[in-house]
């Protein structure tokens, strides 16, 4: 059966980095619509017709921005991945075999996906199909990657700021609080109950658009309000920033986390943003998703960190998904997909601002904005000896990135 599962990512769970983000609406719909037609052309098996989508489709993406290609490259990936599929059904092995490799070319890595698609079949046993899918596994099968890069360094004493949160105090996150009632929304249970019921309000409040950009103006007060004005929603970078907020009004230490794929081919353009929140009682951070409304345990009940989660996926350890989590209440997320597929991808590269506070990422003239980065050890462009950080000049604000091997620097619990 031909996989839509690449289509779906990009419209859903599109995370746009501060560097690295595009909007060319004319283009966006021009794309939905050939992508539309070509599926057509795919159901009736009709390579003619999905051919000249495809020769039109590729003649306008050519003419974007170099950026525009990037933001968009997942509808050519798809194009070039259906038609593959088009054309094994067909047992016309050579140009399913063409186009399978285009698709691979432009951005196309799932490799698991490949395997147990039905559709290409007829190409199992081609040298062709065997030549592309051998080194596509370093590339493309995410669990595979993650369980390579299981080592960090310890011993990492490169220098890295600490990392501070906002008091409750601040007058910003004292109007958040009285503005929405957070009092009220947390409610009276404990630390874990009160952050989940967060998760959810925000969850329930603010759908998921992973299509578009956040508003210019990135607090959750602002973004909240432009959300119900436009009718509009967030991409998971935003709702993990306002809910990071919320969390910061109530007293509660939280850090919104960009997870990112390791992407030694430099074509996925695509991460996923969650929080991480410290809760006292248990003495350790805890994932939560606001874009799923997810959070996991372990064979015990247990609630589980992101650091917690990355070991067990590697060591191939029971991981437990809230049955509710689910995609705007539309689709409810598996395991399998959201953690042994999509998370494992994700948890490669792990990056956080130094400062959780109000209104991180808003630019303004003269801001500076920190991050830091863990990576492992296996990354392919890491030196473990490399001291220096990088600092990204933008029109109106500086982003300077540290770079850790040591988990532990990375994972500090708050100062009390």
């Amino acid at each position: 059966m031909m996989t839509i599962r690449f289509t779906i990512t990009l419209l859903l769970l599109w995370c746009f980095t501060l560097s690295a983000f595009a909007e060319n609406k004319e283009f966006e719909a021009f794309a939905q619509e050939q992508s539309q037609l070509m599926h057509k052309a795919y159901e009736k098996k009709d390579t003619k017709a999905y051919d000249e989508l495809l020769t039109t489709f590729v003649g306008r993406y050519e003419k974007l921005t170099l950026q525009d290609k990037k933001f968009y490259s997942g509808y050519l990936t798809n194009a070039y991945y259906n038609l593959s599929c088009t054309y094994s059904l067909l047992n016309q092995k050579k140009e399913a075999i063409t186009y399978l490799d285009k698709s691979i070319k432009a951005g196309y890595l799932n490799y698991s996906h490949i395997l147990e698609d039905t559709d290409l079949e007829n190409i199992r046993k081609e040298a062709g199909y065997k030549a592309l899918i051998q080194p596509l596994r370093k590339v493309g099968d995410y669990p595979y990657i993650l369980k390579n890069a299981a080592a960090y360094n310890t011993n990492d004493k490169r220098p890295v700021p600490v990392f501070t949160y906002q008091a409750a105090t601040d007058p910003n996150l004292v109007t958040l609080r009285k503005t929405f009632n957070l009092d009220s929304i947390a409610g009276k249970g404990n630390e874990v109950s009160k952050v989940i019921n967060m998760m959810n309000w925000i969850h329930n409040l603010v759908p998921h658009d992973g299509n578009h950009g956040n508003p210019v103006v990135k607090n959750a007060l602002s973004m909240i309000n432009e959300c119900k004005r436009d009718n509009r929603g967030l991409n998971c970078r935003g709702l993990a920033t306002v809910l990071n907020e919320c969390y910061l009004s109530m007293g509660i230490k939280s850090r919104f986390l960009t997870c990112l794929p390791k992407d030694s081919l430099g074509v996925d353009n695509d991460c996923h943003v969650i929080n991480m929140v410290y809760i006292n009682d248990l003495k350790k951070w805890v994932w939560i998703d606001p874009t799923f409304a997810a959070y996991l345990r372990d064979e015990k009940g247990q609630f589980l960190s992101i650091e917690e989660v990355r070991e067990r996926l590697i060591a191939n350890k029971a991981l437990i998904l809230n049955p509710e989590a689910n995609w705007n209440h539309k689709d409810s997320q598996t395991k399998e997909h959201y953690l042994d597929y999509y998370m494992s991808k994700n948890l490669y590269v792990l990056e956080c601002p130094v400062s959780s506070e109000y209104d991180t990422e808003t630019q303004a003239q003269g801001k500076n904005i920190e991050y830091v980065q863990l990576l492992p050890l296996e990354y392919f462009k890491n030196k473990p000896e490399n001291k220096g950080s990088s600092t990204n000049n933008q029109p109106k604000v500086t982003f300077t990135k540290y770079v850790t091997n040591n988990p532990t620097t990375f994972w500090a619990a708050p100062a009390k």
